[in-house]
């Protein structure tokens, strides 16, 4: 077994210092972001870009998409949101996370620029940046030194406002639109569709998933405003001849390109469908000079890998982790699960979700799969109450048991379950990171508890 590593000192101090900014809250809105960006050089200029934004699949679309990359010889930037165990996973070049050192250094470089100019009387009053504003200057700042070709950013919230939308993409992706965060995108998902179709940008082409015609005619509408031609799927691409399996297979039919037999491994129908808005994604690349050719596209989608989304990570018992988080993707989720049952026993649901989200819709489509439940906490200040959740599962499940944290349920969940059982755990990405924590000694080094929003 790996020994962990020690974390050092000054990472540690510097994660203090990200985590300290989580007080500022969410703040949407460019000027800051702006402001950094200037204050590192505008690093956000010095490499091209793909842009994705969306309720679901925004993560397994990127990853796809920089797995064809990868394959096709790019060196590729991904910038994402959540972590899962360790803040360095959000940033990434060719698949390798930033290092402890390079967050140190790059962090005390983008504070040291804004506390700097606070006592420069000819410049704007001081900043007071938000955790993710920072995160993005770092991010960018560290895609531009390092000289990637091309670097996937993943839209953290909304879109219009978003710290990551100061970028100029040869694409946008906008993946589908659900209510969320309806507290800052609106709470009609004519509203937030407004918001992730701000990351349009004038002559850029737009890849979406979108089904709503509401939805889609906001999209369309600022796509014209803009001039930006759009491919939508099941209108100008699609998938054909899908077979489920361990390794999906299905057919593409694009706007230029059409492939057989195309494989990957992520599990659910689903990201079959966040598959080809990658493969529409790189068509509209190849057209704007970044070529991707028929085996590097083959090679990067079955190479592709997304952790904590359906992810099978032990057997006998077979233990699944998905970050779940409101009834969309818990509906996803439900479907995919109900392919896996019949090759199963029991299946046993270890369930932890935020207080500030759609609990009622996430337990209807979930529950109703379980033979067992345990419900549980992540280690996070907005975690609801194992007790709580324990009184809305139990109006619509008899047999649940609670659990003070993520590693009791999954102890309690192993004991219980017999080799040919299924255990799914679920309800937030927090609760996958707190047990790929405890499944895993990966030497990686853990994050603070509350940094990961």
């Amino acid at each position: 077994m790996r020994t962990r590593m020690r974390t050092d000192r000054s990472y540690q101090e510097t994660i203090e210092y990200l985590f300290a900014l989580q007080k500022h809250g969410v703040k949407l809105g460019l000027g800051n972001t702006e402001r950094l960006m200037d204050i590192m050089g505008n690093p956000h200029r010095r490499f091209r870009s793909v842009h994705v934004a969306g309720t679901n699949g925004k993560g397994s679309t990127a990853a796809f998409l920089t797995g064809m990359l990868l394959a096709a010889g790019y060196r590729v930037g991904l910038y994402t949101s959540p972590h899962l165990v360790s803040f360095t996973e959000r940033i990434r070049i060719n698949g390798v996370p930033i290092t402890e050192g390079k967050v140190v250094e790059l962090a005390r470089r983008v504070r040291e620029g804004y506390e700097g100019r606070a006592g420069d009387s000819g410049l704007p009053p001081a900043l007071n940046p938000t955790f993710f504003e920072v995160t993005t200057a770092l991010a960018f700042t560290y895609f531009a030194e390092e000289a990637v070709d091309i670097a996937v950013i993943e839209v953290g919230m909304g879109g219009r406002l978003d710290a990551t939308n100061v970028i100029s993409p040869l694409v946008s992706v906008i993946t589908n639109i659900d209510l969320e965060h309806t507290e800052f995108l609106g709470d009609t998902l004519e509203l937030i569709a407004g918001e992730k179709a701000g990351i349009i940008k004038r002559n850029t082409p737009v890849v979406t998933g979108a089904v709503q015609p509401g939805v889609l005619q906001v999209i369309e509408r600022e796509a014209a405003r803009k001039a930006a031609p759009v491919f939508l799927l099941g209108r100008e691409f699609r998938a054909n001849h899908i077979r489920p399996g361990g390794e999906q297979q299905f057919t593409y039919r694009g706007m230029r390109m059409s492939l057989e037999g195309l494989g990957i491994v992520l599990l659910g129908r689903y990201q079959v469908d966040n598959a080809c808005l990658a493969l529409a994604a790189a068509e509209c690349l190849h057209a704007a000079g970044v070529t991707i050719t028929e085996d590097a596209v083959r090679k990067g989608l079955a190479q592709s890998r997304w952790e904590g989304r359906l992810e099978r990570v032990a057997r006998r018992p077979d233990i699944y982790l998905d970050g779940a988080h409101n009834p969309a993707s818990a509906r996803l989720l439900a479907r995919a699960v109900a392919e896996l049952r019949p090759a199963y026993g029991r299946l046993m649901l270890v369930v932890g979700i935020l207080g500030d989200k759609d609990v009622s819709g996430i337990l209807a489509e979930l529950i109703p799969l379980a033979d067992r439940v345990i419900v549980t906490r992540p280690d996070y200040a907005r975690a609801l109450d194992p007790d709580a959740l324990a009184a809305k599962v139990r109006s619509l499940h008899p047999a649940v048991d609670t659990a003070g944290s993520v590693r009791q349920a999954i102890e309690r969940a192993k004991s219980e379950a017999k080799a040919d059982d299924l255990i799914l755990i679920t309800g937030s990405l927090y609760v996958v990171g707190d047990a790929r924590a405890v499944l895993f000694d990966d030497g990686l080094p853990r994050a603070l508890p509350g940094l990961k929003g």
